[in-house]
């Protein structure tokens, strides 16, 4: 078993891309296998900041090989600025990112019609990023999509692209009863430039990763977005258009399941959402606004204020059900390090029962009430700690209470701040 998962366990922003960009150091190909532009993964290396949402942060590396998997929903335009932005910044991906010829494309239309779908449902909006995802994923589910392999023979992209944007102009202007102001030509002569840079990059990936593992080099797969943002185990339907849990990598990636031997989650030390939906231990006061301050928590692809909230163990049993995880890596410990007292929620109340599993639907999970346990601040810089004995005592107590509450799950590391350096390696995995 030569390859490992990282995957977010809650509903996204945990951190992964600082995760993945540790690991990569030790790993030999980084892959993404769902989701598309609406993911933000954000990497702080010696101090330089660097935002991707469709590049793999594995990138920082120069010798490392990224991999852009069939299960991704591809924005053309997106990858290509990033690419550009690190070639900038002196960072080369010549000859070591590749995309599979099967990856559904994310274009223009798909963006018109996010935006329009969204306006439309007014207070019922869902939140989405405006990114053109769902629409994509829908054209990929009723067979009309068109995927990177097509720009190969430009007649067959052409062809596709024609009757999509027909379909789509009316469908926005006679259901929608929006105004849609693209232009055919004008995109087709910008994908034509996007087609020179990008056919180059194009390959048969699944293929490419069954031979590079049998080879011994060891694979990263890149979760985006978190479990309960899942479509088919999130808190639907609020929730993205993939599936985020560490089984999508199958299909994803056109990889076997033999192959994955280590599913590593991504916990922030509080809990955290973006958009709609029941979010049972959000605080709605000035300690939540203080997480948020300290914590910096607005999207990075949106801007959007995050929602925060304490720790909460039910959601976390759930999803190291669902994924399988083999180990945590805990997130943004140093964010609470000014507070006298933290909690964290440890069971919910529903109709005056007590609940110990996350609920499967979304009227029980909105009618839950958090049970909290209290534990004491470390009133304590994180900084400079390298060691889990450097840790304070209370932080320390709080991780193992936390082990505890989520099946004794080994934690691989602690994040004690944003930059590569400020991580304690706890459990090292094989």
């Amino acid at each position: 078993m030569s390859a490992s998962v990282v995957i977010g366990s809650q509903w996204g922003d945990e951190g992964k891309a600082k995760v993945i960009d540790y690991l990569t150091e030790r790993s030999d190909v980084i892959i993404r296998f769902h989701g598309g532009a609406n993911a933000g993964h954000t990497v702080i290396a010696d101090g330089k900041k660097f935002v991707f949402h469709m590049v793999p942060s594995g990138i920082m590396y120069p010798e490392k090989v990224c991999v852009v998997g069939n299960g991704v929903v591809f924005d053309a335009e997106q990858f290509l600025a990033e690419i550009d932005d690190l070639t900038k910044k002196g960072i080369s991906a010549d000859g070591r990112v590749f995309v599979s010829d099967l990856a559904h494309m994310v274009l223009p239309y798909h963006k018109s019609l996010d935006n329009a779908s969204e306006n439309a449902m007014g207070a019922k909006k869902i939140g989405t990023t405006g990114r053109g995802i769902g629409p994509a994923y829908a054209d990929k589910a009723t067979r009309s999509g068109i995927r990177t392999g097509d720009l190969v023979k430009w007649e067959v992209f052409t062809a596709k692209f024609m009757e999509n944007f027909a379909a789509k102009k009316q469908l926005i202007e006679k259901i929608y009863q929006a105004p849609f102001t693209l232009d055919a030509d004008a995109i087709l002569t910008q994908y034509r430039a996007i087609r020179d840079r990008l056919v180059p990059m194009i390959a048969d990936t699944a293929r490419y990763l069954y031979t590079t593992s049998k080879s011994g080099r060891k694979l990263l797969f890149e979760g985006a977005q978190g479990t309960f943002l899942d479509i088919d185990h999130g808190t639907y339907p609020y929730v993205t258009s993939s599936n985020t849990v560490a089984g999508a990598v199958c299909t994803g990636a056109g990889v076997g399941p033999s192959l994955i031997g280590n599913v590593i989650g991504i916990v922030k030390a509080y809990t955290t959402r973006v958009g709609n939906g029941p979010f049972p231990t959000e605080l709605t006061d000035a300690i939540g606004d203080e997480i948020q301050k300290l914590g910096g928590e607005f999207g990075a692809t949106t801007g959007r204020p995050r929602r925060c909230g304490w720790f909460d163990s039910v959601m976390l049993r759930k999803a190291i059900q669902l994924n399988g995880m083999t180990h945590m890596a805990l997130t943004k410990l140093d964010v609470l390090n000014t507070f006298t007292s933290l909690k964290i929620c440890t069971h919910y109340q529903i109709d005056g029962k007590t609940v110990e599993d996350f609920p499967t639907s979304l009227e029980d999970l909105a009618r839950a009430t958090p049970v909290f346990e209290t534990m004491n601040g470390w009133k304590k810089s994180l900084e400079y700690a390298r060691t889990f004995n450097d840790l304070p005592q209370e932080a320390q107590a709080y991780i193992k209470r936390l082990q505890s509450l989520c099946y004794d799950l080994p934690v691989l590391m602690v994040s004690v701040g944003p930059d590569r350096k400020q991580t304690i390696e706890v459990t090292p995995i094989g």
